[in-house]
């Protein structure tokens, strides 16, 4: 999810458990132990676009490395506070704080290597969208209200509304994929594996895929907190052939093997971009619900045989595209 997000949940677990003394500390360095593991954005490199798929989410965000993630968050604590506070009473709360980043990841749909290095399974439960308002808020709330009080019943009550809260988007999620089972029998597909996810910022709008007759297929599912459920039928597009694709355009090994690395990243969702010729992109996630636009994508054919392919995002979002989500949201017909 995102770093405040991260940070807040890193800075409850310890205030939940820390003396009122030492409320402050526990909060600053759990913070920081909940957003250092998303360093690994910073393995990069200039010749090789593709590098930090293969790193993000990957041996920071797994439960191996979580004592050792606390180790390096409470030395880095020890040298901030210039000595003023010893490892030993840094290393719980900065291991509790590392501890939540790869739960929370976890419960989006991007994909965490939470059991690194001992199967590189990419977990992602679909439970929350990795953008919420009002999950963050609630928990920030919870974590401002503990420094203030000096009490750590504020972290302890937060950590109940993000257990209760996650709870519900568990809930709606299941009531999405039924009316994703209902679509597919309305529609008589036979649905070879299919994903319901949270759109961005909420959960009562979800982005529903499925693979069916060799073609992928989109869909947005509104699912109210307390009236009845929508469907927005969206577009499909066909399964992306590695085989057909490689020997119509004799790719160079490379491209080849980057890819596979892409395929793998994307759970195999991968589409040929309807929008731009030679670029293959993730079907996963797309500006609208319903639609057949990716977020982003590897350029193929724009990219010279000898060179890692390159990394494009897609982001200008049209004003019709705010508009049609916004009566999404609402439950309103699309303009």
């Amino acid at each position: 999810m995102d770093p405040i997000t991260q940070s807040a949940l890193g800075a409850a677990l310890p205030q939940s458990l820390a003396r009122p003394e030492g409320l402050r500390r526990a909060g600053l360095v759990g913070a920081l132990g909940g957003f250092l593991p998303d360093a690994d954005v910073l393995i990069r490199s200039p010749s090789d676009p593709l590098l930090f798929l293969d790193y993000h989410r990957q041996f920071t965000h797994s439960f191996a490395f979580i004592p050792l993630g606390g180790a390096i968050t409470a030395a880095l604590c020890v040298l901030l506070l210039r000595g003023r506070a010893r490892f030993r009473e840094l290393w719980l709360p900065a291991t509790l704080g590392w501890a939540t980043h790869g739960l929370l990841d976890a419960c989006t749909s991007y994909g965490t290597y939470l059991y690194w290095p001992f199967d590189l399974e990419r977990v992602a439960w679909h439970v929350i969208s990795i953008v919420d308002p009002l999950f963050t808020l609630g928990l920030l709330a919870g974590v401002v209200l503990a420094t203030r009080m000096r009490s750590r019943w504020p972290a302890r009550f937060s950590l109940l509304f993000v257990c209760c809260y996650l709870a519900f988007c568990s809930l709606q999620v299941t009531r999405a994929q039924r009316v994703q089972d209902r679509l597919l029998t309305e529609r008589g597909h036979q649905a070879l594996r299919g994903e319901v996810k949270p759109a961005i910022g909420n959960n009562i709008v979800f982005r529903s895929i499925y693979e069916s007759g060799g073609r992928y297929y989109s869909d947005a599912i509104r699912v109210s907190w307390f009236g009845a459920t929508r469907v927005y039928p969206g577009d499909s597009q066909p399964i992306f052939s590695v085989q057909d694709f490689n020997s119509k355009h004799r790719l160079s090994a490379l491209h080849r093997n980057d890819i596979e690395r892409f395929r793998y990243f994307s759970a195999d969702f991968v589409i040929e971009d309807p929008r731009y010729e030679g670029v293959l992109s993730d079907f996963r996630y797309a500006a609208l619900p319903n639609a057949v636009a990716p977020l982003w994508g590897i350029d193929v054919l724009g990219t010279p045989a000898h060179q890692h392919l390159t990394f494009r995002h897609f982001r200008d979002i049209k004003p019709t595209d705010r508009k049609q989500f916004a009566a999404m949201l609402k439950g309103q017909p699309l303009p």
